[in-house]
């Protein structure tokens, strides 16, 4: 089992903490992003997370990501293929020690569904205080029950995202401001 899942008040430090990853990153990759976002609990003002930065790089085709490797590796990030198995869709990285993870980043193709439904995730909670008041009881709930369970917690949040991800959808298509 690792270390507990810590759920913090919300950091007003996070989006200044993601810019300055986020310079880091292009300085390293910019030829190859098209889009880059701060998603995640993080990304939401006034919501509790766990105090891990969660980026989103959106490239052209994921067949260009193992060029990436390497100049992400230069600045900390440790890519993970393992996860792989669970959602084909993205590449995944992480910055910090095992104990303390600082940064997640996910490298996705540009406007496909992941990209979509973590704008839609993020933005519905950020118009939406009562869903990211309940998100965040939640979240402390979880992570009280599942202790160092990561998968355990993660795996309990999926109904309670699927459903604000449904719901922006809905909403985004209604005013048509689907994300590209």
């Amino acid at each position: 089992m690792s270390a507990p899942v810590v759920i913090l008040d919300y950091d007003p430090r996070w989006p200044a903490l993601y810019e300055e990853e986020k310079g880091r990153i292009v300085a390293a990759i910019g030829p190859a992003i098209l889009a880059i976002e701060h998603v995640g609990s993080t990304a939401v003002p006034g919501l509790a997370a766990k105090p891990v930065i969660d980026i989103m790089v959106g490239i052209q085709t994921l067949d260009e990501a193992p060029a990436l490797y390497d100049p992400l590796a230069a600045i900390g990030y440790e890519y993970a293929p393992e996860f792989e198995e669970l959602i084909p869709e993205r590449r995944f990285f992480r910055k910090g020690p095992a104990e303390f993870r600082t940064h997640h980043l996910h490298v996705v193709e540009f406007g496909d569904d992941f990209w979509v439904r973590h704008l839609l995730f993020r933005e519905y909670l950020r118009r939406h205080a009562e869903a990211a008041h309940n998100y965040a009881q939640l979240k402390r709930k979880l992570a009280a029950q599942y202790g160092g369970n990561r998968q355990g917690y993660t795996e309990a949040k999926t109904d309670f995202i699927r459903g604000i991800e449904f719901l922006a959808r809905a909403d985004a298509e209604l005013a048509g401001e689907l994300p590209a």
